[in-house]
């Protein structure tokens, strides 16, 4: 199989990955809050992340490659290849598992899936979509309720590291952002009476 186009520079992805062999990759409450510290470390620098969903056995992400790549601690600027830095990203996390379960080996498909973002209809659909995902697995029957999805805190007006005002802009405001969620959720329900 062909290696997959490198990311590029001041585009939009939609990355998805799931565990090796349909293992989880998140177990419990500390592998959940792993695995976004160590995102935060590896992507932070390298990618503006406006919607994220980690469940127990897959996540998704919505990222932009940064047009200027930040600076690490000491003020060096970072010039790692965003590939790389995801590379970095599952490494350091399976790492962490593999110790932690005593187990070998990848814990993540290889390579990671991804797909550019072109436009601002599909920005939109796939927000929801990446939001909607707990739900639509069974993990819960409300994904508003979900913790470890940007949702909330998109809604929220603590600090974040989400492109919240880019996000909610694209929707026209929190309140449009929130309806078109809910639209989803009623257009699926009502499919399923039938």
């Amino acid at each position: 199989m062909p290696s997959p186009a490198p990311l590029e520079v001041g585009k939009s992805y939609h990355i998805y990955n799931r565990g090796n062999n349909g293992e989880n990759l998140f177990r419990q409450t500390q592998d959940y809050r792993n695995f976004l510290r160590l995102y935060r470390k590896h992507l932070e620098p390298v990618c503006e992340t406006f919607a994220y969903c980690l469940m127990p056995n897959h996540f998704h992400l919505l990222i932009r490659v940064r047009d200027n790549m930040l600076a690490d601690s000491n003020g060096q600027p970072i010039h790692r290849l965003p590939g790389q830095a995801l590379a970095n990203l599952f490494v350091a996390y399976t790492k962490t598992m593999n110790n932690m379960l005593e187990r070998t080996g990848s814990l993540f498909e290889h390579p990671f899936h991804r797909k550019g973002v072109e436009d601002d209809t599909y920005f939109a659909r796939l927000v929801v979509y990446i939001h909607l995902n707990s739900q639509r697995h069974g993990f819960v029957d409300d994904f508003r309720v979900w913790p470890w999805s940007s949702y909330s805190t998109l809604l929220g007006h603590g600090a974040t590291l989400l492109e919240r005002d880019a996000v909610l802009g694209r929707f026209g405001g929190s309140e449009n952002f929130a309806a078109a969620h809910r639209a989803v959720v009623d257009e699926t329900l009502a499919a399923d009476d039938f």
